[in-house]
């Protein structure tokens, strides 16, 4: 049998003092007793029988069929004990803020709208300013010296110190794929100067690498791309 909690005894003894204190006598004293009770005797007992186990059985031999114990709470209702969970271990709430947004449309529209921004700016610049051409070109006369554009002249100047396999091939494609592992090699998601040493060492020798070659082709390099110098023999570079 259930273990009926101590509180609840006391409240059923306590019910019954009351009830037995009443003016009523036989039955009435006792249905007034009931109706006094606030806990039902069955939660007491911890067992019920059912009603038709109360009468004898068909075949006339006079046993009683009785039902295993129905634990019942106040009133004759039935009930059950949950377990009470915390919410956290259901509802994932991230306390930290999240430093990550959508591409979409935190990062497209202000792209789209600087480009927008760029033609626009380039269209009017474009009406009102001549783009500076040079003449028409005399396949029988070749300038000297002959000089790629500005933003090529690095890797013509690799040209002169290697071999065109090496200076055109082995060494620009090593520069790109130490580009493209620098985000792999550099994870550190800081945005503080300070605090990415690696990233900005990393970028500042690639810089300085090509920046010396693009000076030195432009400024340094004369007729038949000879090693110059500009105080000297002037400057031979043209947009």
């Amino acid at each position: 049998m259930t273990e009926i909690p101590e509180h609840l005894l006391k409240r059923s003894k306590a019910a019954k003092g009351k009830a037995s204190g009443d003016d009523a006598a036989g039955s009435g004293g006792d249905a007034g007793g009931d109706e006094g009770e606030k806990i039902p005797g069955d939660l007491l007992t911890g067992e019920k029988v059912a009603p038709a186990a109360a009468a004898p059985a068909a075949t006339g031999e006079g046993a009683v069929a009785t039902v295993p114990p129905i634990q019942l709470g106040e009133g004759g209702h039935t009930q059950r004990l949950l377990t009470v969970v915390k919410s956290g271990s259901i509802q994932d709430v991230k306390a930290k803020p999240v430093d990550k947004v959508h591409v979409w449309p935190h990062l497209l529209v202000v792209e789209f709208v600087s480009a927008l921004a760029i033609t626009a700016f380039l269209l009017v610049f474009s009406v009102w300013v001549n783009a500076p051409l040079l003449r028409l070109a005399n396949f029988n006369l070749t300038p000297n010296p002959s000089k790629a554009p500005w933003y090529f002249l690095g890797l013509q100047e690799l040209l002169t110190m290697f071999h065109p396999m090496v200076a055109g091939v082995t060494i620009p494609g090593m520069g790109i794929f130490a580009l493209m592992l620098a985000p792999y090699t550099d994870t550190n998601p800081s945005n503080k100067p300070e605090d990415r040493k690696f990233a900005i060492a990393l970028f500042t020798v690639h810089l300085m690498f090509w920046s010396v070659l693009v000076i030195i082709g432009s400024f340094f390099r004369g007729p038949g791309f000879n090693f110059t110098m500009p105080w000297t023999d002037g400057i031979f570079f043209e947009l």
